[in-house]
């Protein structure tokens, strides 16, 4: 075995349809409890203000308040909405197996059995 790296190395999930919204995020293995989940994302967060947001046309609208945490008059986005992490196909549930402390990381609540949807609570990181 070699010292290389490859681009599946710490990958637990996927994006795949969802039976409660959309777009879901779905374990392609076993997640231990307090496992790292998006180990390894460098995807960075910018804030913009609520006041710039109100002067876009819908469908921009749309992309912050489908894809941001908001606080405060502040969303807080991707660099690029081109740039969405997987962490943003979240789907909601008050019974998460997913929590996070500050929104940027986010870990096994419990042991995750591949197939399953991971869901996280909202409330912890946005109005």
């Amino acid at each position: 075995m070699t010292n290389d790296s490859f681009p599946h190395d710490n990958v637990y999930i996927r994006l795949g349809c969802s039976a409660v919204h959309g777009v879901g995020v779905f374990a392609i293995r076993d997640i231990p409890e307090d496992t790292e989940i998006f180990c390894g994302n460098t995807s960075k967060t910018v804030i913009v203000d609520k006041s710039v947001v109100d002067r876009q046309d819908d469908e921009i609208k749309r992309l912050y308040n489908d894809f941001c945490a908001v606080e405060k008059d502040k969303y807080y986005c991707p660099d690029s909405f081109n740039n969405l992490d997987v962490s943003y196909f979240l789907n909601e549930s008050k019974t998460p197996n997913v929590k996070t402390d500050d929104g940027h990381c986010f870990f096994a609540k419990r042991d995750i059995k591949k197939g399953e949807e991971l869901y996280v609570d909202y409330a912890i990181f946005s109005e």
